[in-house]
């Protein structure tokens, strides 16, 4: 053997600590063998004590008892931004941006996009305005299609002059109103087929649901495509270029609608289903005439937790959960909710939610992006008097 056999009684013998009445070893003295002392916890404890406080408390974040350092520390690097300068063909994403922002359909276009363009395309944001989050949605090119607003004659005159001028290899739409509409005129204008709704994209492939959701068609991708909801996830990877793209303006056309513009619904009256700012009372909101004045003030649709309901403090219709209305709004406000596993289900499809709790483990301040831990009728007045003095 290439190495001394060990003395298990010649180690504990040369660790015993003589003057004693009974046999006590020194557990922290170095092993010959193994070339490192032994762990001491209560030292290392003692160490990260901080004084000043009636109970010991510890500093484990590295700080305390740290040796300074001698090397310099660097700057943190900017973010990678992916370019692609010469690619070999262009995807185009037209997605809805109502209010110049992107929603989470579009952006799961973009998913698509980029899953088409693989790392010879690039992706073409046709957008009219100005849209934020384009860059890290996945857009390595900006074209301009008009200005804001409701113009579905004038944006898909636009895509079809862009469709022959950048030689565009596919083109995205969301299945929505807006989306679905401009994508089926432009199919009319362009002449090309158009294939709605796909519920499963690959890189080679589309499917679709039809005859009542009875078969599945499955076909190669499209030159025209609208897609579902969450058929793809959206673009998780680094920030893209998204640089302007110049391109001729589209000729002047022969108009059908005149006049078009939006009207807002009364968000009192507005299903839960299809509304896009709801906020919520629950068995912590013991003011309910307040609850009624905010969501007047904010603008957004009442809706209620299922113990309210049951209580009959609530209209049965403005129940939020898996047992009443699932939400897709951009934003839910939650006043004295606490999250039971059946409301979380009806808001797991909302992309900004609030949480106003006294409980700071409540399940529904886990669940939201910002959370207030104070009392609901406390915030509300406080809100109410925030409105009115920017009003003023």
């Amino acid at each position: 053997m290439t190495r001394l056999r060990r003395n298990p009684r010649g180690e504990r013998a040369a660790k015993a600590v003589a003057g004693g009445a009974r046999i006590r070893f020194d557990l922290a003295a170095r092993a010959e063998d193994r070339g490192r002392p032994r762990r001491d916890p209560r030292a290392e404890s003692a160490e990260l004590l901080i004084g000043g406080h009636a109970r010991p408390r510890l500093d484990r974040s590295g700080a305390a008892g740290a040796a300074p350092s001698s090397v310099e520390e660097t700057a943190p690097t900017a973010p990678k931004i992916a370019v692609v300068e010469s690619p070999a063909f262009l995807i185009a994403v037209v997605p809805d941006a109502l209010g110049e922002r992107l929603s989470q359909h579009d952006r799961q276009l973009f998913g698509a996009a980029r899953m088409l363009a693989g790392a010879d395309g690039a992706v073409v944001a046709l957008v009219a305005g100005e849209v934020e989050g384009l860059a890290s949605a996945g857009a390595d090119r900006i074209v301009a299609i008009g200005e804001p607003g409701y113009d579905p004659e004038g944006r898909a005159a636009a895509i079809a002059g862009a469709l022959s001028s950048l030689g565009l290899r596919y083109v995205l739409f969301p299945e929505t109103s807006d989306g679905g509409d401009v994508a089926r005129r432009l199919a009319v204008l362009s002449g090309e087929p158009l294939f709605s709704d796909v519920e499963q994209f690959s890189a080679t492939s589309v499917s679709r649901a039809a005859r009542g959701r009875r078969v599945e068609q499955r076909a190669a991708s499209k030159r025209l495509m609208t897609v579902a909801a969450d058929a793809v996830a959206a673009y998780a990877g680094p920030e893209r270029e998204a640089r302007p793209e110049p391109v001729a303006p589209a000729a002047p056309i022969k108009r059908a609608i005149l006049d078009a513009r939006r009207i807002t619904a009364d968000p009192a009256t507005t299903p839960l289903t299809v509304a896009d700012f709801v906020v919520s009372a629950g068995n912590g909101v013991t003011d309910l005439a307040l609850f009624r004045r905010l969501a007047e003030a904010l603008g957004a649709t009442p809706g209620a937790s299922r113990m309210l309901c049951d209580a009959g403090l609530m209209p049965r219709e403005s129940q939020v959960g898996a047992s009443g209305s699932v939400l897709t709004a951009t934003c839910y406000f939650a006043l004295g909710i606490a999250g039971a596993p059946q409301h979380l289900q009806g808001v797991a499809g909302c992309e900004h939610v609030v949480a106003v709790n006294t409980d700071l483990h409540a399940a529904m301040i886990e669940r939201a992006g910002l959370a207030i831990v104070a009392d609901a009728q406390d915030v509300m007045q406080a809100l109410i008097a925030a409105l009115k003095e920017e009003g003023a």
